[in-house]
């Protein structure tokens, strides 16, 4: 993916790219690049021998946005690692989301929020969570993306004046203990969770 964010490598053949990334072999090229297309991360025009990067945004002539999928965040403790590469994209109507701008989302693994509540909704093992990027300066009982020691977690902010701690706390039918953590811990708030995207219940 960086490649084709950083270079134009439209005309490139297969064992131009290869020589480009270190891969020797065409089809392991052609593989991976087709991979890309089916996951909507780059378009391939055949016609033109042109490759570029899938834009995110309103789909031209729908009423749909589509929205980065930006890999996973545990909601237990903290052991997914966070990965900015883009998976995806989820197509949503303009009518269902909260925000449109600056919003990616990350899929929840895990049950540690799964009684916190959002607009009425919870947070359960599979479902997308959508995460303002904007908002990275969070209020007590704002539930956060944050990234501890390079790994992402979904957890409600508690800043804790009288011990100067901030608390991740977990909301769940499990006994899920809180993360401590100092100020100046290697810590990083991604954004905010305003909305959550049910996973199906199917039948």
């Amino acid at each position: 993916m960086k490649i084709v964010e950083t270079k134009n490598i439209s005309g490139f053949t297969l064992r131009q790219i290869g020589e480009l990334v270190g891969e020797k072999y065409p089809q392991k090229i052609k593989h991976h690049l087709d991979q890309l297309e089916k996951r909507g991360l780059i378009k391939l025009d055949k016609k033109t021998k042109s490759i570029s990067r899938a834009i995110r945004g309103s789909i031209k002539n729908s009423g749909l946005m589509s929205i980065p999928i930006v890999g996973s965040a545990n909601c237990g403790p903290a052991t997914i690692f966070a990965n900015d590469n883009i998976e995806g994209y989820l197509k949503i109507s303009k009518k269902i989301l909260r925000k449109c701008r600056n919003i990616f989302a990350i899929k929840a693994q895990g049950l540690s929020m799964n009684k916190a509540m959002v607009d009425g909704q919870t947070i359960e093992d599979g479902d997308y969570l959508l995460i303002d990027s904007e908002y990275t300066s969070p209020k007590n009982g704002d539930i956060i993306l944050s990234i501890i020691d390079d790994m992402a977690n979904i957890k409600r902010y508690i800043w804790d004046e009288i011990n100067n701690q901030i608390i991740l706390a977990s909301q769940s039918t499990q006994d899920i203990p809180p993360i401590y953590i100092h100020e100046d811990d290697s810590f990083m708030i991604n954004g905010k969770v305003i909305q959550v995207i049910k996973k199906p219940k199917l039948i």
